[in-house]
């Protein structure tokens, strides 16, 4: 079948007002040629509040920390916050910003982060400060959260977490980077996340579903912004057919394994094909995933239009997702492979 035979999933309607509102440069796209001029914008204009800024007027206890990166790096930035007044160790939500690889920042991220999680489930939370693309290509920015992560569980006590209820989590390149680092600490033998949020995860660098194509030059993150980023992360290695899962999960022949899954995506998104897929990849490896397409979504929907019934949906659902991790016993395994899923519109 044409892939732009059908047309692209309708909107939902607050979405389709909030982007209309937005204007062209919301969809326009990311190319060689204007990415170091989208990087100098992004790092002039996206938020980076201070340790006081979030701390909150005593609310959390902030602080950041600059430890060992890895093997021939530089040292790696972690932004540690939790709860004030919890004498208790806390579980930890490990989290990966998202920006495409080339854009974003580990602070931006955390004022959300705090309000929304740590905060109605007493969870602390480190935000990773990741080099980007192209600057450090793979292996680079997944080898510093991998340090971080490393650090970090070997540090809990001070830290004041528990090691053995981590969850790994990000958004669009962090998701990727999260499933990533889900599958390089299991081959590794590293600290074992009790979960992964991927959250519209950025997974497969072949950039050919049929969701991508559906999506060229409509998603506010459509299939060239897609290829500029992954050439950008990748170099020489783009494309490659030996390219390693830890580099594109969506390349990974073994999904066993893992930790229990949340994975979300829109139905008018890039990635609803290879985030769909890959949710069904680790139920097929006798894992476990829930795994949300809302419909009529695009890719940053709740970001870009927060208000929007269908992104308090999102956000409601992500949270009882951790709430219901968070609260089973010490060491519990993950249930028998279960569907679970929201969808209208999804892919064809």
């Amino acid at each position: 079948m044409d892939a732009v035979r059908g047309g692209a999933p309708p909107l939902d309607p607050e979405l389709a007002a909030a982007l209309a509102a937005l204007g062209g440069p919301a969809r326009e796209p990311l190319t060689p040629g204007n990415l170091a001029a989208r990087q100098e914008r992004d790092a002039a204009v996206r938020p980076r509040p201070t340790v006081r800024e979030l701390a909150a007027d005593g609310r959390f206890e902030v602080e950041e920390l600059r430890v060992p990166g890895p093997p021939g790096g530089p040292e790696v930035t972690l932004v540690s916050a939790r709860p004030a007044g919890h004498a208790r160790p806390l579980p930890l939500l490990y989290y990966m910003h998202g920006g495409g690889m080339i854009t974003g920042n580990a602070w931006s991220v955390m004022p959300q982060l705090l309000r929304t999680w740590a905060l109605p489930l007493e969870l602390a939370v480190v935000s990773v400060e990741y080099r980007l693309a192209p600057r450090a290509q793979y292996p680079g920015p997944l080898e510093d959260c991998w340090a971080g992560l490393v650090w970090t569980a070997g540090h809990a006590a001070e830290l004041g977490i528990d090691a053995d209820r981590i969850v790994v989590g990000g958004k669009s390149a962090g998701g990727g980077l999260a499933a990533a680092l889900a599958l390089l600490t299991r081959d590794r033998g590293g600290p074992a996340p009790i979960g992964q949020l991927l959250l519209c995860p950025m997974l497969d660098d072949r950039n050919d579903t049929f969701s991508g194509r559906q999506m060229a030059g409509v998603d506010t993150w459509d299939r060239t912004s897609n290829a500029t980023a992954w050439q950008a992360l990748l170099g020489d290695r783009y494309g490659a057919a030996d390219l390693p899962p830890y580099a594109a999960p969506a390349r990974a022949k073994d999904l066993s394994g893992l930790p229990p899954a949340y994975v979300e995506v829109g139905s008018a998104e890039t990635f609803r094909d290879e985030d769909v897929a890959y949710a069904n990849a680790i139920w097929q490896a006798g894992g476990e995933a829930e795994l949300h397409v809302w419909p009529g979504a695009f890719h940053g929907f709740d970001t870009l239009a927060p208000t929007a019934s269908l992104s308090q949906d999102a956000r409601e659902a992500r949270t009882r997702w951790l709430r219901r991790l968070l609260a089973r016993p010490a060491g519990a395994v993950g249930r028998p492979a279960t569907v679970q899923v929201t969808a209208g519109g999804g892919p064809d």
